[in-house]
Formats: C-alpha cells, structure tokens, sequence
C-alpha cells in the first residue's frame, strides 16, 4: 500500500502460544534463583521458584472454593505483592480477574461487582481516605452475618467468598492465611488437570474502561492477549533476567499488570514495587536502593519525580530504560527523562486497553527525533492504520485521522456488550482507537489528540496536543493541559490548565503574560485565551489527567455555561 498509511510488522519469532502459567513455568525452571517479586513497602522477596509455590498454593485455594474455569474473581486494592499472587493463580487455573479501580467508591464497585458477575472477591482494609471494608459492608451488608465462603446476596448473586488481604479477622471473609490454607488440602492433581483443560484463547483477564462519559466497559482479554504484548515489548527493551523493573504504575491497569508485570516475568526479570501507590520520593528510592534499570511511568510521573526536591540526592546511574506511556509524552519532559535520569534508551509506547495495550513503541536504536516526537512503530505480529474519520478510507502518508489497529492483541469485545463492541471492532477485525494521528512513510506514529478532544474554533480545527508540546517549552510551565470550552462568538476557545515551577517567591503570570509569552511562537488562534493555574491536575488513579474536569472547573471559574452549547466530552 505505497504511499498510504498502513504498515504490518512481521517477525521470523514466533508468538509464545503459551498460557500463563505455562509460561511462569518455564521461566521458573529456567531462572529459579532470580528474584522475581520484591515488595519494598511489606519488605517480601521471592525467587522465581518461590513465587510460583506461592502461586500454586493460591491457585489450589480458589479451586478449593469452588472456582471453575471461567468464573471472575475480583480484587480490589492497590500495589502489592498479593495482587501479583492473584494474578498469576487465577491464570493458572482459567479463572477471569476482574480489575477493580482503587479509587471507585460504593456506587462504582457495586457496578462492577454486579456486571462482572463476580464469584470472589480480595479487598485491602484502607488506603489513605479509601475504606474498603466500609464500603464492602455498605453494599454487601448480608456478609456481616455470613460464614465464609457462604455470601447469599441480593444484589450480588454470584459472589460466595471475600478474602481479606490481611491477617485481621472480618465478618464473612476469609484471611489471607486461611485463604492460603484452602490451598494445602486440595490434591495437586486437580490443579494438573484443570491446566491441561486450559487454552491461550480463554479469556482471562477483565479490566474496566475510564468511564468518563458513563458507566465503564469491561475489557475481556486472554493469554494470547496478554503473554505476548507483554513479550514483545520486553523484547524491543531488550529485558534479560539480569533486570530490575520499577514499577510504580498502578496493577489494575494494563501498564502495571501487562507491560510491567507479565513484561518482566516473560524474560525472567524481577519488578520491584516501591510502594502501594505512587510516591515520587519512594520511586526514587527503590531505584537507588533496588539498583534498577528499568523505570515505567506515565509523564505525569515522571515530571513529579524530576520536580522532586531532593531529585539531585538520588543515584539513578543503574537506570537504563523504560517505557513512558498511558498518556501524551510532552517532547521536553522526555529530554529531561533521558538526560537527568539517565534511561538512555526510554521508549514511548502508545495503544489502549482494547489492545492489550501496546501497538505502537519506539526502538532504542531509533534517533532521538524520532524518540521524543512520535510513538514508534507498530509492533511485530500486529497491522495498524490510519483512515479518515468520515470515508473510512486509509489515509495518505502523512494525513491525520483515526489510528485504527488488527491482530492477536485485539481483545475479544467488551463483557455482555455486543453492540459496544460492535461500535469498536469493525467487520474487518480492525479495532478503532478514537485517537487521531499521522504516519510517515517509515510507519512511525505521531498522535495528534483526539478525535472527541479535537476543538473547534470558529470554523478552525485545533489540536490540544500540539499546543501543550509548546507550552512545554517555556521556562515557567512545568505540565500543561489545553482544553476546549464553550464561547458564544467562535463556538469554543481554547483554556490552558498549567501548573507552574515551584519556584519561592516567584510571581504568578497574568493572562496577558502568559499570551505574551505565546506570540510569534505559535499562530495567534492557536494562543489560549484563557488561563487556569493549579497546583494539581484531576487525574485518575493511573496518572491520566481526566481533561472534563479541567472543562467543568474552567466552565465554573470563568462562568461560561451559557457561553455556547458544544463542549467536546472525554
């Protein structure tokens, strides 16, 4: 397809055609004594071959429970070693783990309990204002008064048994020890045979979608899925079993679960969490302390571990890569990362839950151009595409439209939502992302926002990105975020959200400072004509700033309700 944009990116390797726990097997046979879980904040290491005893006796555990293959077992908790457990064991057996966002409250988890259809589910007691065993209680009062493993709910028919991640006994749930001990009386046969019962294209996995415009979309994804995006950006980071990844993402997101967790045990490395949910300071540390060499983040991350005080106090020599993805990477953030944190080779990945998630990532060995300015190549074993919105025809080189994607990543649909999953993965198997984007003749990917955040100025389309890139540049903005708010003259106009340098004593620049700033930069309609300073993005829990809000707190601030009807929605 000359001159289109379209590439396809085959390999003489072969995709792993393995299991989960097929694959952990042949990693812990293979690097026994490598560790492979280190859990700074509960002071846990495990080897490859001590970790997977731990998982077999969890595995045993939920089969003595009753769990067959294809029941969803829910965890509901931040980073730790138990949710990596969980998550191998319920592989292992054909279970489905249903991530469950940290951050939900009653309503949101009473949501995904009832669609996920959830026969068990692992809940910490707290975290910072978040009460889970109060908020359990709240919509599952029935366990109050429930032996364990015995839940009879009305409103959660499925759900039998709640295992608390903690030693401390609750009404209706099992510890964590004697969820443990379930394990030690179920024949190791059993297990055996349920795994030989096990196929790569079993659905194993259910992670829920943001949700910003409504209730959240469960994403089914199985081994195949899985094992090999996981894989294969392990591969293009060239991970051995001699690394130590980082891993301060969030586990019930595919970044932490997929590219951080599975990415490291496919090539036999250890990850190290350094802490329940993301500190700079604590990331900082367990690099220096862990000695590791790889560092995963969203931007927003990244920036606050470059603006931490003590930055300069940490030895980073050991880092050498990572991945930077989840969200826009501004180029000059990325300039800092490869310069001051030393990860050299720091790639850029882009893609979405849907796709497992990656389909596009830089190469080391690519130049730094191409590194900072655009989102890599497609992966091997996977096509992408970019076609126009309106006509569905593939685009030129060098066009934007929509970054549509095919292949063993795609995921099976969205959980009991045929027509969802219609809307998205087309008659063709290709899967469309919602992003806009262009592709140069060499297939590297260049995201240029997307297509509902696209802002609509009096008859100009403008691109969010392509602003914040700029404002990233001037000395004075540390993050920025560009949205479209409603005007009654030009429809919308364009608002800046920016956090400032943390600098003593430094003034805050006025609306007009800020416009000057922008002049002969960048084209005058390009220039936001409003300003809004904030000491902290809204944000979801995986580090993607949630732009709607900036919108709703900017539509409030500046009154700008009755201004014009079309705001452009998440």
């Amino acid at each position: 397809m000359t001159g289109l944009s379209y590439r396809h990116l085959g390999s003489d390797i072969a995709l792993l055609g393995e299991t989960i726990g097929q694959c952990l097997d042949r990693i812990a046979d293979t690097y026994p004594n490598v560790e492979a879980v280190v859990s700074i904040p509960q002071n846990q290491r495990f080897t490859y071959q001590q970790f997977r005893e731990v998982v077999y006796r969890a595995a045993k555990s939920f089969m003595r429970l009753g769990i067959e293959r294809g029941d969803r077992v829910a965890i509901w908790s931040v980073n730790n070693y138990e949710w990596v457990v969980a998550q191998y064991a319920t592989a292992m057996i054909g279970a489905v783990l249903v991530n469950v966002n940290p951050a939900y409250r009653t309503h949101e988890v009473e949501y995904v309990l009832k669609e996920s259809r959830s026969k068990v589910l692992l809940l910490i007691e707290s975290f910072k204002s978040s009460n889970y065993l109060d908020m359990f209680y709240k919509v599952c009062p029935e366990a109050l008064d429930a032996e364990p493993g015995r839940i009879d709910s009305w409103r959660f028919s499925h759900l039998k048994s709640v295992i608390f991640i903690g030693r401390e006994q609750h009404p209706g749930m099992f510890t964590r020890r004697a969820f443990a001990e379930l394990g030690d009386v179920f024949p190791t046969e059993k297990l055996a045979e349920r795994r030989a019962e096990l196929d790569i294209d079993d659905v194993i996995n259910i992670q829920y979608t943001s949700g910003t415009t409504g209730f959240p979309k469960g994403v089914m994804l199985t081994h195949n899925n899985l094992v090999n995006n996981a894989y294969w950006v392990g591969r293009v980071m060239q991970l051995t079993e001699k690394d130590r990844v980082c891993v301060p993402v969030p586990f019930y997101h595919c970044f932490g679960m997929v590219i951080s967790n599975l990415g490291a045990m496919t090539h036999g490395a250890a990850i190290v969490i350094p802490c329940p949910s993301f500190e700079p300071g604590a990331v900082l540390k367990a690099v220096q302390e862990e000695k590791c060499t790889v560092l995963h983040g969203v931007p927003t991350m990244f920036i606050a571990e470059l603006d931490h005080p003590e930055f300069d106090s940490f030895d980073l020599s050991t880092l050498r890569t990572g991945v930077m993805a989840g969200a826009p990477c501004p180029i000059e953030v990325m300039r800092k990362v490869i310069d001051r944190m030393n990860q050299k080779d720091i790639l850029i990945g882009y893609g979405q839950t849907e796709a497992s998630p990656l389909t596009t990532l830089t190469r080391p060995d690519d130049s730094l151009e191409r590194r900072v300015g655009t989102v890599g190549r497609v992966l091997p074993h996977q096509e992408i595409k970019i076609v126009d919105p309106v006509t569905g025809k593939t685009a030129p080189h060098g066009t934007a439209g929509e970054i549509c994607f095919r292949g063993y990543m795609v995921m099976r649909g969205y959980d009991n939502m045929p027509k969802e999953t219609a809307e998205a993965i087309d008659e063709a198997g290709w899967l469309h992302s919602g992003d806009l984007g262009t592709m140069d003749e060499n297939g590297y990917v260049r995201i240029t926002g997307r297509i509902k955040e696209m802002v609509i100025r009096g008859g100009e389309n403008l691109f969010p990105r392509e602003i914040e890139e700029f404002l990233h540049t001037l000395d004075v903005i540390a993050d920025a975020h560009v949205v479209g708010v409603p005007d009654e003259k030009y429809g919308e106009e364009l608002l800046a959200c920016v956090k400032l340098h943390a600098e003593p004593g430094a003034p805050t620049p006025s609306d007009d400072e800020f416009r000057t700033l922008c002049k002969g930069q960048i084209a005058h309609f390009k220039i936001p004509r409003y300003w809004l300073i904030v000491d902290e993005f809204p944000m979801t829990v995986t580090g993607k700033v949630q732009k709607f809000k900036i919108r709703e707190m900017a539509i409030r601030k500046f009154d700008l309700d009755k201004q014009g009807e079309t705001i452009h929605t998440d």
